[in-house]
C-alpha cells in the first residue's frame, strides 16, 4: 500500500510496538518504534518517573512526523502515545493524512502490561498518561480499539480500516 502513513498510538502497556510491527509488515510499510525518536532527557526523565511537559514532548513529536512524512512510497508505521489532539495536530502538520490507530483499554490490565524488565517507562506513570489521554474525535482519522482483543484481531481492524481510508 503506497505511502501510508500511521499512528499506532496508546498509553505504556497498550501493545502499541507489538501491534505497530505487525501492521507495518501487513501493510508492507516500514516501522518505527516512537520511543525510539525520544531524545536523551526525555528518556531519563520518564527513567525517574518524571512526566514529560509539551515542551518536552514537540521535538519529538516533529520527529515523529518526519519519520512518517519521509518515508516514501513504502509508506510507515510508528507506534507513538500522541495521548492528546494536540500531539496528533503536531504530527499531521509535519505528516498530513496520517490515521491514528488507538489501542485503547483498562487501568488494571493496562499496568500489568506495563511490567516489562528493562524498560524505562515506569508504571507509576500509567496514571498520569491517563489522565492526559484525549480519546481520537469524530473529525479525527482513525480507529480506536480495545486491547483486550487478541493482537491479530487488531491488526485485521486497522489494516482494514487504513485501506478503506486511503480508497
Amino acid at each position: 500500500m503506497s505511502g501510508v502513513r500511521v499512528v499506532v498510538m496508546g498509553v505504556s502497556g497498550s501493545g502499541k510496538s507489538t501491534v505497530g510491527q505487525l501492521v507495518a509488515e501487513a501493510l508492507g510499510a516500514g516501522f518505527v518504534d516512537g520511543d525510539d525518536l525520544h531524545p536523551a532527557a526525555n528518556v531519563e526523565k520518564m527513567r525517574q518517573g518524571i512526566p514529560l511537559t509539551d515542551e518536552d514532548r514537540e521535538p519529538w513529536l516533529r520527529a515523529v512526523g518526519r519519520t512518517l512524512a519521509d518515508a516514501g512510497p513504502a509508506g510507515m508505521v510508528v507506534a507513538c502515545s500522541a495521548l492528546k489532539r494536540a500531539y496528533r495536530d503536531l504530527i499531521r502538520s509535519e505528516a498530513p493524512g496520517t490515521f491514528f490507530a488507538e489501542l485503547d483499554g483498562g487501568r488494571d490490565l493496562l499496568a500489568q502490561r506495563m511490567i516489562r524488565p528493562g524498560h524505562f517507562m515506569p508504571a507509576s506513570l500509567l496514571d498520569s498518561q491517563l489522565a492526559t489521554l484525549e480519546p481520537l474525535q469524530p473529525d479525527e482519522e482513525g480507529v480506536r480499539l480495545d486491547v483486550a482483543e487478541p493482537p491479530a484481531d487488531l491488526v485485521t481492524a486497522i489494516v482494514a480500516d487504513v485501506r478503506s481510508a486511503v480508497r
